[in-house]
């Protein structure tokens, strides 16, 4: 059942609600060309100004895969004023305002209601030349994906929420997740490449689907060379696993044809509902070594070849071990 109107047609609107891509972009001239995009979730670190420093980072990642660099941002926030100190909504308000600062974009305004729960993020729009727009429908055979986060952190986050992870994995996963996806998307530019996405909600395997039905090939993904945050692969055999990663698992499965040695939960560390994190990138085969070499001096040093684009097709996908 589609659940949003049809598109309206105009020649401007380069990216829109017929793309399955991590924002809108519309044409103003030859030159410029606007990206617009909004995200927001509820805390998954307790840490208040940590949890500001996350979302607005998360908010932020959709110009960055799209090819784009962010010029302003609207604060969406949610706050039960009758349950919360008002110097918690301080802090999230503190730690968006740092995160936005570091990207070199401007906070211009934004909104609030009460509500029962926290939840924060932004709205924001950038800029990109309209001849340079980065989607995930840009993947060519003889492509290969290179990854720029570790997997696990929801994994992580809900050990958080069961009150399970160390002091450690928390400083661990904080800190993946705040950071800015600014560098990787100025080093991908430079050396240029065929599309990109970013890895949220969907997790790597339902992100990769996206990138594989848009551009209409297929791929491989390398299990045993993907980043992974290493408490992770503990929880999960725990049984710790949120319910998003299940349902991504689930839907992808039809889809995806896993090595049979890979087990379940290896297969949930790839669908993982992530918060905020890196970007996917399809690269000419012999640009790969490149920029994974120009990621790293940049301070990616998680970036990493995890699959490589095969053929034209309908967008399955070969997961090997």
């Amino acid at each position: 059942m589609r659940l949003l109107p049809p598109a309206q047609p105009d020649p401007n609107l380069l990216v829109g609600l017929d793309a399955c891509d991590d924002a809108g972009v519309y044409r103003i001239n030859d030159q410029i060309a606007l990206i617009q995009t909004v995200d927001f979730f509820t805390p998954v670190v307790n840490n208040p100004y940590d949890y500001g420093r996350i979302a607005a980072a998360n908010s932020l990642s959709d110009v960055y895969a799209m090819g784009g660099r962010p010029l302003t941002a609207l604060n969406i926030i949610c706050f039960p004023t009758a349950r919360l100190e008002l110097s918690v909504l301080a802090e999230i308000l503190k730690g968006g305002a740092d995160k936005i600062k570091e990207a070199g974009a401007l906070l211009v305004g934004g909104h609030s209601v009460d509500d029962n729960e926290p939840k924060y993020g932004l709205a924001v729009t950038g800029v990109v030349h309209p001849d340079r727009v980065l989607t995930n429908a840009g993947a060519k055979p003889g492509d290969v994906l290179i990854l720029t986060k570790p997997l696990g952190i929801g994994i992580i986050t809900t050990a958080i929420k069961g009150e399970l992870a160390t002091p450690e994995e928390i400083a661990e996963v904080t800190e993946v997740m705040a950071a800015l996806n600014k560098d990787a998307a100025e080093a991908m530019l430079e050396v240029g490449v065929n599309g990109c996405t970013d890895i949220t909600g969907f997790g790597l395997l339902g992100h990769a689907l996206e990138m594989a039905r848009a551009s209409g090939v297929t791929m491989t993904i390398f299990a045993s060379q993907v980043p992974v945050l290493e408490a992770a692969r503990s929880y999960v055999k725990m049984g710790i696993v949120p319910a998003g990663t299940r349902g991504n698992l689930k839907y992808i499965k039809p889809f995806v044809d896993f090595d049979p040695r890979l087990d379940e939960s290896e297969q949930l560390i790839l669908a993982d509902a992530i918060t905020s994190g890196g970007l996917l990138i399809s690269v000419p085969g012999e640009k790969g070594p490149g920029l994974v070499d120009k990621l790293h001096s940049s301070g990616v040093t998680d970036a990493v070849i995890v699959g490589e684009v095969n053929k034209e097709g309908s967008g399955r996908i070969t997961v090997t071990s």
